[in-house]
């Protein structure tokens, strides 16, 4: 009996501590190098910084993602719900080229940047991605306030951008 309550008890903790979100990016996100729209290199921790005072929405998106892609009018309805956000797209598309070519054919409108090594780089791994699309929000200090959504009309967002108003 002894044996089963120590194994519960120690269960129990590593479900605990694995359900925890991150509230902080990790030194390796924020280090991790990336690529502008102008094809210049830009560290994770820059482009958050540009948005300190900003609730900001980050879709975590490929163009050669069918889920990603059909994700794209929620988004788009949340930015005409939600003009005051900023919607920041970070693509886990293979190369430079496909990425511009996926955001002027799907319309893509906000801020964007390109992972330099995929989804299972230093990036996707910092923020244990597993699935795209992904959708995070930042507080206006660059906390994360939502850690892990995959559907952009999932009732959590909602909810941070009501807690983030108050």
């Amino acid at each position: 009996m002894k044996q089963f309550i120590i194994l519960f008890a120690s269960a129990l903790l590593l479900i605990s501590c694995e359900a925890q979100p991150k509230k902080e990016f990790s030194k390796e996100a924020l280090e991790n190098v990336m690529v502008s729209k102008e094809n210049q290199p830009i560290t994770f921790q820059e482009i958050i910084d540009q948005y300190k005072g900003k609730t900001v929405f980050i879709d975590v998106w490929a163009s050669w993602c069918s889920d990603c892609v059909g994700g794209m009018p929620k988004v788009k309805a949340l930015q005409e719900k939600h003009p005051e956000l900023v919607y920041l797209f970070i693509s886990m598309d293979k190369n430079y080229e496909a990425w511009v070519k996926g955001i002027e054919k799907y319309n893509v409108v906000g801020e964007h940047y390109l992972t330099s090594d995929g989804m299972k780089g230093v990036f996707g791994k910092s923020i244990d991605l597993d699935w795209i699309p992904r959708y995070m929000i930042v507080d206006k200090d660059g906390n994360i306030a939502l850690y892990k959504v995959i559907e952009a009309d999932d009732d959590l967002i909602k909810d941070t951008l009501a807690q983030l108003k108050n």
